[in-house]
C-alpha cells in the first residue's frame, strides 16, 4: 500500500513540475480523453484526490450512480477561473492518500493514464516506472469498460509489453512498451508506430 502510494506522490509531483511552464493557451488544449481540456483533466486530479470512501458513495448516489456526473461535478467544482490556481490546489493535495471505495492499482491508473491525457498533447515526455505501469495494466485487463477498465477492448487479443515482464491474454499478438498498451486498453490514442502485431487494428478500433 505505501509503495502503491509512494509512486502516485511522485508521479503527482513530477507532473506539477510539467505544468508549471503551461502558457494560458495551452490549458485549453484538447486532453486524450474525449471531451476534456488540459484544465479539466487537472481539475478531475484534484478532485480525485480530495475523494474519501464515505465522500464517493455518497456523491454517486446524488448522481444516481452515474460516474460521468461524478466527474462533471468534480472538475466543474475544482476548476478555477485561472489554471495557474488550479495547479495550486493540485499541489495543496499531492500528498493526500485518500480514494473512492476502489483498489489501490486504480491510483496508478489514474496518475498515468492522465499523465498521458494531458502530457501527450502538450508534446511533453516522461519515463514511467515500467513495473508499477505493468500493475496498472493488469487492473484494467481485468476490469470492465464500465467500471472505468479496458476487459472488453483487450477480448481475443495477447498483449506483450516489450519493456518488463508481462504477457496476458489469448489471441492475435499487439506487442508494445506497456505505458502504450496501458493506455490502448483504456480506450486512448496511441502512435501507429507504438504498437505491432495482427492484433493491433481491433485494440486501437476500440473505444
Amino acid at each position: 500500500m505505501n509503495e502503491i502510494w509512494a509512486v502516485v506522490h511522485k508521479e503527482r509531483d513530477a507532473l506539477i513540475q510539467d505544468l508549471l511552464a503551461l502558457e494560458k493557451q495551452q490549458w485549453t488544449m484538447p486532453s486524450l480523453c474525449p471531451g476534456w481540456d488540459i484544465h479539466a483533466v487537472l481539475a478531475h486530479l484534484v478532485s480525485d484526490a480530495k475523494t474519501t470512501r464515505i465522500g464517493f458513495v455518497s456523491k454517486l448516489i446524488a448522481a444516481g450512480f452515474r460516474f460521468d456526473r461524478i466527474n462533471a461535478s468534480g472538475i466543474a467544482r475544482e476548476r478555477c477561473t485561472d489554471p495557474n490556481q488550479t495547479l495550486a490546489h493540485f499541489q495543496g493535495v499531492r500528498s493526500r492518500t485518500t480514494c473512492a471505495p476502489a483498489p489501490l492499482a486504480t491510483r496508478l491508473v489514474e496518475v498515468f493514464v492522465h499523465g498521458e491525457d494531458m502530457r501527450r498533447p502538450l508534446g511533453i515526455d516522461h519515463e514511467y516506472p515500467v513495473a508499477e505501469v505493468a500493475t496498472a495494466l493488469r487492473y484494467q485487463l481485468k476490469t470492465s469498460v464500465k467500471l472505468g477498465g479496458g476487459k472488453e477492448r483487450a477480448e481475443g487479443l495477447r498483449l506483450i509489453a516489450i519493456d518488463t515482464d508481462l504477457d496476458e491474454g489469448v489471441g492475435k499478438e499487439v506487442r508494445g512498451a506497456a505505458i502504450a498498451l496501458l493506455l490502448a486498453v483504456s480506450g486512448r490514442p496511441v502512435h501507429e508506430r507504438e504498437l505491432t502485431g495482427p492484433g493491433t487494428l481491433p485494440l486501437k478500433g476500440a473505444n
